[in-house]
């Protein structure tokens, strides 16, 4: 039996600084997120012209854990827990805030100097009360670490999260989460796996696929229903596919500005805690 199709949500276009915009799928009007996952932003493709300036200047986190796809180009990240990386394309990073840090990310100085395109996805991934104050930590895989758990003519998924097929991916978080990136060529047709009771959700970065018999074209996201069954995809156009699955956090979720709490109380100690220095400093 196919896996019932609860929602299929258009990623709308939003502002999160005045020169940045990005597609926004989670949280939607129809449907506010799947905890774990409370939020899923499209960035890009975006054409940078040599010697343009562009970055995200130092912000706040609390909570929870942004988890970046860098699908094109590169970018890097700072945080004041002492973690200054380099992300390039196939690659991901997972930085945990925890009880709070400051990061800054964008396109690398080399890139913004010879000009070049960048595009990523980042999913906001909450962590259960008992972890939201433990301590920041930063996670990275490249491209080539990320092991193939589905490799066929035609068909390529890469699992940074999670167990799937039999194999692990590099990136580890406080509950299960299963994450992968991959590619299906037009005429194409594979069946994935979503755990009963988790929450799973597919997300179509570009092209166009038919999921369990729907029409589900780019920038769209389906979430299915957390009954058994199978999923089948079938790609009409060549496609690019992001495929999340994850154990239920059931627990309430806050979620204002840059946090993830469980409380209001608990987002306005976060917004006083900013105000008033106790996330450190920052300088990039």
């Amino acid at each position: 039996m196919k896996k019932k199709i609860d929602h299929i949500l258009y990623a709308r276009e939003k502002n999160i600084t005045e020169d940045e915009t990005v597609r926004q799928s989670l949280p939607h009007k129809d449907f506010r997120f799947a905890n774990p996952f409370i939020v899923i932003h499209h960035v890009g493709p975006v054409t940078y012209q040599p010697g343009q300036h562009a970055r995200i200047n130092p912000h706040p986190h609390r909570g929870f854990s942004p988890y970046t796809f860098m699908l094109q180009g590169e970018g890097y990240h700072r945080d004041n827990a002492g973690n200054d990386e380099i992300i390039k394309a196939g690659g991901v990073q997972w930085m945990f805030a925890g009880s709070g840090i400051l990061h800054s990310e964008g396109p690398t100085n080399e890139l913004l100097e010879k000009g070049g395109i960048q595009e990523l996805i980042q999913l906001w991934i909450n962590v259960p009360k008992a972890n939201k104050w433990d301590k920041p930590f930063y996670q990275a895989a490249t491209a080539e670490q990320l092991p193939r758990v589905i490799d066929q003519p035609g068909v390529q998924f890469r699992l940074a999260s999670g167990d799937y097929n039999g194999q692990t991916g590099p990136i580890q978080n406080f509950t299960p989460v299963i994450s992968m990136i991959g590619e299906i060529e037009a005429g194409r047709e594979i069946e994935l796996n979503g755990a009963p009771d988790y929450w799973t959700l597919l997300y179509v970065v570009k092209g166009k696929v038919v999921v369990n018999d729907q029409s589900v074209e780019m920038h769209h996201l389906v979430v299915f229903d957390k009954a058994a069954g199978e999923i089948v995809v079938a790609a009409t156009e060549n496609a690019q596919l992001l495929f999340l699955s994850a154990e239920p956090i059931e627990e309430p979720v806050a979620a204002k500005d840059n946090f993830v709490m469980n409380t209001a109380e608990e987002i306005e100690q976060a917004l006083d805690d900013y105000k008033n220095g106790k996330f450190g400093s920052l300088s990039y």
